[in-house]
């Protein structure tokens, strides 16, 4: 019996991030909804750096989806934007809309806490940020400490997509926000789902994701089938 080859989903972890937690967060609900997971690794911080990293894999891989977590979220829209025939687009946690703001200069005082302080003091003041403290502890030790702090402070420097860029995505997109996450505010995402032409907003308590990260694929998923069923063309 010959298998058929998926489609492939391509997704960007965040700033300071990795695949293992991409794996985690989108590999089952992806496997159910019939893609092939591709967890994109690109550790600069920097949105340009990522964005040129989507387009190749995206290209290589004739993706169907794409999508991202935090900045991989902000390069994963902003390919949306450009990349007319995708099936779809998946965008969780989404930090800040156009210019930088106030959420990430705290990407630029963990940068500047990991130089002066080093890496286990910055993972100590963590510890007790529950399951994301956990993945920062997991991932932070893969990165050098001026590694770490240079990609920190390159996030801080990204600008996310503007508004006309937003609106300029026609894909249908599935977005996760958290409620009561300070580095992911809830109403990015909100302001998001009302930019963007088809979309469709999970909305999940910021304790979700602790026993299980997958429920942020399964959200990602879910959202992203009440967009295909949404044909109402400009922003809602």
């Amino acid at each position: 019996m010959v298998r058929v080859p998926r489609p492939c989903a391509v997704i960007a972890h965040g700033s300071g991030s990795s695949t293992d937690f991409v794996r985690r967060a989108f590999g089952q609900a992806l496997d159910d909804a019939g893609f092939e997971l591709v967890a994109l690794d690109e550790r600069s911080g920097d949105v340009s750096a990522v964005l040129a990293a989507l387009r190749t894999a995206v290209e290589s891989t004739s993706a169907a989806l794409v999508g991202g977590v935090s900045l991989g979220a902000h390069a994963a829209a902003l390919l949306a934007a450009e990349w007319a025939d995708l099936a779809g687009v998946l965008l969780v946690l989404p930090a800040w809309t156009g210019s930088p703001t106030a959420v990430a200069r705290l990407s630029a005082l963990a940068a500047h806490e990991v130089e002066q302080q080093g890496l286990a003091a910055a993972l100590a003041r963590v510890a007790d940020q529950g399951w994301v403290g956990a993945e920062l502890a997991a991932a932070w030790p893969a990165y050098s400490e001026a590694g770490l702090a240079q990609v920190l402070r390159a996030t801080a420097l990204s600008p996310g997509p503007d508004t006309a860029t937003l609106a300029a995505v026609h894909a249908p997109v599935g977005l996760v926000g958290l409620r009561d996450d300070p580095f992911h505010p809830i109403d990015v995402a909100r302001g998001w789902a009302g930019l963007i032409p088809r979309s469709a907003l999970e909305e999940l308590d910021a304790d979700a994701p602790s026993a299980d990260r997958g429920v942020l694929g399964r959200a990602a998923v879910r959202a992203w089938r009440r967009a295909c069923e949404d044909r109402v063309s400009g922003p809602r």
